[in-house]
């Protein structure tokens, strides 16, 4: 990962680049980046690019969102099965030479709450009716066609929270939107799984439902400071499934994404609008 100075010595004379995550492109590279017109960005998140700072210098930011959804959602269910049928525990029994059963529990006839119903929440609700779940979202907002087309019944967050065994999260934003509060109001027996945000939850109020069993598990992909720290309480854990942020990093969604990244750059470069436009007003000028 390139650091400020590397990167303002790239940008001099650049009029496009393809933004690795973590890159920082904050107002201090950006003011000194004169040529720069376009930075696409493999992937749908931007948090490292300050887009208001990037707009004001007419520079267009370009993502890929979709090209991964199915990787996520993939892994998603990876989570939920890990979970519910206490994948570690029974690998690690025989792995120690044990041959106890650690039994869990089918997906099929439970709850699924998804909370943010975008292309990837829509992934995973698919995959949660094959498994024969019942799905309901707190996304009122969004695509009610798809929602009564897949039988998706529409509660309140609280209420969500209340009725779902598993509680996967699939929005971005929303800082602790999930707080010691929230969390309470979670079934003695759910799992918690986010492969969002880390900032949505509250590392700390999650940690102790964990800690007390107030909630039965968690898994979890993506955290508020990465990598996860060493001495994070977390690891300590028996019930919570800790992974580095690999949700959506399959090869095949690699592969779309750069390809998806480069064609941005190269439609907007030649005068062309970009397939995907993070900040489309710079479009206009």
């Amino acid at each position: 990962m390139r650091g400020e100075d590397e990167l303002i010595d790239l940008l001099r004379d650049t009029q496009g680049m393809v933004a690795a995550a973590g890159e920082p492109l904050n107002p201090r590279v950006l003011s000194r980046a004169p040529s720069l017109k376009v930075i696409s960005r493999p992937g749908v998140g931007t948090d490292d690019i300050d887009i208001a700072a990037a707009t004001a210098h007419g520079i267009m930011v370009c993502n890929t969102p979709g090209a991964n959804c199915i990787a996520v959602a993939e892994w998603t269910f990876a989570l939920m099965l890990a979970c519910a049928r206490r994948m570690a525990a029974n690998f690690g029994e025989v792995r120690r030479g044990g041959w106890q059963k650690h039994e869990g529990m089918d997906l099929a006839g439970k709850t699924l709450g998804i909370v943010g119903l975008g292309a990837i929440g829509k992934e995973v609700a698919r995959r949660a009716r094959a498994f024969d779940m019942r799905v309901v979202t707190s996304d009122h907002a969004r695509d009610r066609p798809f929602t009564e087309a897949a039988e998706i019944a529409r509660l309140p967050l609280d209420g969500l929270l209340g009725e779902s065994d598993f509680v996967s999260l699939h929005l971005s934003g929303k800082r602790c939107l999930l707080d010691a509060g929230r969390l309470a109001l979670m079934k003695p027996g759910a799992f918690l799984i986010n492969v969002a945000r880390g900032g949505v939850v509250d590392a700390a109020a999650l940690y102790a439902a964990l800690k007390e069993k107030r909630i039965a598990g968690a898994a979890l992909d993506v955290f508020e400071v990465e990598p996860l720290a060493l001495d994070s309480p977390l690891r300590e854990l028996d019930n919570v499934y800790l992974s580095p942020h690999v949700a959506g990093a399959s090869r095949d969604a690699r592969r779309r994404s750069g390809a998806t990244a480069a064609e941005n750059l190269i439609r907007a470069l030649g005068g062309q609008p970009p397939l995907h436009v993070v900040n489309p007003e710079v479009l206009n000028r």
